[in-house]
């Protein structure tokens, strides 16, 4: 029987109160999330054998996420991905946003989405499954970011296994925003080794070339005899260390955002990852132009994670669904501005199966 509920999970420095609630479905599928940075802690799935076992990287205690986290299972805003050197000018006016990554601005600033406790307007259940939806407002300024901005943010598990994630959010002031979910998967099972036997399949022709500082040159190059070639499912660690392929040598392995050609909001499936040894699948649809496949390269196992997993590099692998990196300085890419009187809208799906 689906089921929702919640209890306490400790309170941040300031006092605040956080949430954990957990969804479970008919499935044999399980999600927990709590309302500090609309995080997603947990994720219970089958393998082939029927073992149930967490698929993403996280930790036990708020205490743990709140120390150092490098964004495990969160909701990233206002702006997920890079900002060149945090500035970017918009109907004229000049703005300059905290820097935390080389110089630039990296998901959010110094304070994102990720560091806030969301007010949890609902949760329960649906025809469609168990569902939360959570609420933030971002005032003007905050971050260096203008408009004062209203997200919700909803989470629903589905019978089928899917986990659909679906933000929505307006301004009162012309602003920018890339809101995506960060979680690291690992479809090995608590985090027993790490990705690089997964297979992972894009349905993304073009990639976001980088520079040193992994922002974007303004070039969309094609994937084709690359090692970022996922139009046919690949082993992740492959071709992870071609550091004769220049991209590659300045990701440290896979941090780039991949360019779909499907139409602009189109919901489709873009994304297959694969354990050969759990058979466990993940299947990932969206509305967004891109994916940021990020694998973990900057972990060096000095954090130690759920069922005393140590978190050692390549120990998971993301799937940012988003618009493109430094979308503000680019007029060539697709546009991340929100004016009053609009709407933005993404979905996600992240739905799991065993083949």
């Amino acid at each position: 029987m689906a089921s929702i509920s919640s209890k306490p999970f400790g309170k941040t420095p300031s006092g605040e109160s956080v949430t954990l609630f957990t969804m479970k479905n008919t499935s044999g599928m399980e999600v927990q999330i709590m309302n500090y940075g609309g995080i997603i802690t947990k994720i219970l799935t089958p393998d082939k054998n029927g073992i149930v076992e967490d698929v993403v990287l996280g930790f036990e205690t708020l205490d743990e996420y709140i120390k150092e986290n490098p964004f495990f299972g969160a909701s990233v805003g206002r702006y997920g991905n890079r900002i060149a050197k945090g500035k970017f000018t918009l109907d004229g006016v000049g703005y300059q946003l905290p820097l935390n990554n080389n110089g630039n601005s990296l998901h959010g600033g110094l304070k994102g989405f990720d560091k806030k406790v969301w007010q949890v307007i609902s949760s329960g259940e649906t025809a469609e499954g168990p569902k939360i939806v959570l609420k933030y407002i971002s005032t003007d300024m905050e971050e260096g970011f203008p408009g004062n901005l209203t997200v919700h943010l909803s989470y629903i598990l589905t019978a089928k296994n899917e986990l659909s994630i679906e933000f929505s959010a307006t301004t009162d002031k012309a602003t920018v925003i890339n809101l995506c979910n960060h979680s690291y998967f690992n479809l090995s099972g608590n985090g027993k080794q790490n990705v690089l036997a997964h297979t992972m399949q894009l349905n993304a022709p073009k990639l976001v070339a980088v520079d040193n500082l992994l922002i974007p040159t303004g070039e969309l190059i094609p994937v084709a005899g690359t090692p970022f070639d996922f139009l046919t499912p690949q082993v992740i660690g492959s071709r992870i260390d071609q550091t004769d392929n220049e991209q590659i040598k300045r990701g440290g392995g896979y941090d780039h955002c991949f360019a779909f050609d499907k139409p602009m909001g189109k919901f489709a499936v873009v994304a297959i990852a694969h354990d050969p040894v759990s058979g466990r699948t993940l299947e990932a649809s969206t509305t967004e132009p891109g994916v940021q496949l990020y694998t973990g390269n900057f972990l060096d196992g000095h954090l130690k994670g759920k069922n005393g997993a140590v978190y050692g590099k390549r120990s998971g692998f993301c799937l940012e669904t988003q618009h493109y990196p430094d979308s503000p300085n680019q007029p060539s890419f697709p546009s991340t501005v929100l004016r009053p009187g609009n709407r933005y809208t993404t979905k996600t799906n992240y739905k799991f199966f065993v083949q």
